[in-house]
């Protein structure tokens, strides 16, 4: 296969990935509240972000051990051999502590500390989580340690595509089984349970796959070094605390709140945000794709260039994310009422907060992508640390003033130092490697997100008169994007009709 056509194909494959998720984060909501209680739901929930957060330094290391990877390419079999091996004892060590966290878990008797609102009838199924989050992290273990390695190393030989189509296959049945075992009348234990052999059971031919691959490039598992290993863990614990701070803000603020909110709370919160995390998921469909071209312009100090990939980057803010989410928040409380079948109520405050921090997200990528391109790894750690502390002491604080809500602030709050922070970082860098940041644009966009913000929350105050409001907001972002439009530079308008008709195309 051509690298044109390896291109394409992982392409595709990605974006079918992300339309999964964003399809499973819409229908299944529905789906588990048809045949659970919210409680139950919620605590199904906080179990996946326990997990996921157990795993943070598992995938930092692995990360890390992508790029090696491809550092050392597909002419050194031997050296290949020693460096997967090496990573491979290392990932299953790194596995079997993740086991033995779980047990201190149970020891410690911590899951009744972090849901004190179980009572007596839901006490059962606390310990129901307890297996559940075991089970999971020996299937990690097992299937995730080496196997995660083994998926990272294809890249080098050209099969990245071909593990992105396997990974499509898996991760739906992942997120499809649990469901499916809940409609007939799984409780939390079962459906855990069934998720386990599914990912077992749809493993084992991509295992097969791969390590026939890797026998034809003459890799093969031999004797690892120990110093080996150690030295690419020691390297990767920047990226492994980096990704786990992530967590903590994202998956992890469930766990945080689950002592304040209970988990009905949990449910409610997870809920409201998956209509942020689909529009998370959205707006990645659209930058994906071009931040390798302002990588490339950034590493070729063109300004010119650069500038291009800037503007159209905050194109897609202004004109598509900021106009959405004020349509969207006019119309969301019927569509949740349904959509959650009546169990859940809605906050109009939690959703705007939530939904304003994508807003903040989509206007920092161009400086996300200055810093983490240019593997600046202080600042990433340095930010991820600052964010996390933010968002923690912020739901510790703020949720105890201003109920579920306060959480949405705490997170918005994080996700505007985080933005601040990368974007001081990146004006910096841009200095330094003798270009500028692009001052005029960034102010339009950033006037974009308040405008859209002031909107929202004028909305929320006076219900009466949100189609008015809605109506004027509109107008004014419209009159907005004439002003950026104004200032874009010619490469830029280009690139920017061919995105904006690309995206309308796919609506």
């Amino acid at each position: 296969m051509s690298a044109s056509k390896r291109i394409l194909s992982g392409t595709i494959a990605s974006w079918v990935q992300i339309a999964v998720a964003m399809s499973a984060q819409i229908l299944l909501v529905p789906l588990y509240l048809s045949f659970w209680d919210a409680a139950t739901y919620g605590l199904w929930l906080a179990v996946l972000s326990f997990s996921s957060l157990l795993s943070a330094f598992d995938l930092g290391f692995q990360e890390y051990m992508t790029y090696e990877f491809l550092k050392l390419g597909d002419r050194f079999p031997k050296k290949m051999s020693k460096l997967l091996s090496s990573g491979m004892m290392v990932a299953v060590i790194l596995g079997l502590i993740q086991v033995v966290v779980v047990l201190l878990i149970y020891w410690l008797d911590i899951l009744p500390m972090i849901f004190k609102d179980l009572g007596s009838s839901l006490k059962g199924k606390a310990i129901q989580a307890f297996y559940v989050l075991f089970i999971q992290s020996i299937i990690w273990l097992l299937c995730n340690t080496v196997g995660g390695l083994l998926n990272r190393v294809m890249a080098t030989f050209g099969y990245f595509p071909r593990m992105a189509w396997w990974s499509v296959l898996t991760n739906t049945v992942l997120l499809v089984s649990p469901a499916i075992a809940v409609v007939f009348g799984a409780d939390l234990l079962t459906a855990g349970l069934v998720m386990a052999i599914a990912k077992v059971a749809f493993d084992i031919p991509v295992w097969f796959d791969m390590l026939r691959l890797l026998k034809r490039h003459h890799i093969k598992v031999i004797s690892p070094s120990f110093e080996l290993g150690w030295i690419s863990f020691r390297r990767s614990t920047n990226l492994s605390v980096t990704g786990f701070l992530e967590n903590v803000r994202q998956q992890g603020a469930r766990l945080i709140m689950s002592p304040l909110i209970g988990a009905t709370g949990i449910a409610v919160f997870s809920t409201i945000r998956t209509g942020s995390n689909v529009a998370l998921q959205g707006l990645r469909t659209i930058i994906n794709p071009l931040m390798p071209e302002l990588m490339t312009f950034l590493h070729k100090r063109d300004q010119e260039r650069t500038e291009v990939a800037f503007g159209t980057l905050w194109l897609v803010t202004i004109a598509v994310i900021a106009p959405c989410l004020l349509v969207v928040q006019t119309f969301i409380p019927v569509i949740y009422n349904a959509w959650t079948r009546g169990k859940l109520s809605f906050d109009p405050w939690l959703f705007a907060l939530l939904s304003l921090g994508v807003l903040v997200f989509a206007l920092s990528q161009p400086s996300i992508a200055v810093v983490k391109g240019n593997n600046l790894l202080k600042p990433q750690l340095t930010i991820s640390i600052m964010s996390a502390i933010i968002a923690v002491l912020g739901i510790i604080c703020l949720v105890p003033l201003f109920g579920i809500k306060g959480a949405g602030m705490a997170l918005l709050l994080s996700e505007i130092a985080a933005s601040v922070a990368f974007t001081k970082i990146a004006e910096k860098w841009l200095v330094d490697a003798g270009l500028q940041w692009p001052h005029q644009g960034f102010r339009i966009a950033l006037s974009s997100v308040a405008l859209t913000s002031l909107g929202v929350v004028l909305m929320i105050i006076i219900p009466n008169y949100e189609h008015l409001i809605l109506c004027i907001s509109i107008l004014l972002l419209v009159w907005n994007l004439y002003r950026y439009w104004l200032t874009l530079p010619q490469l830029a308008v280009i690139k920017a009709k061919a995105i904006l008709n690309g995206f309308g195309s796919k609506n």
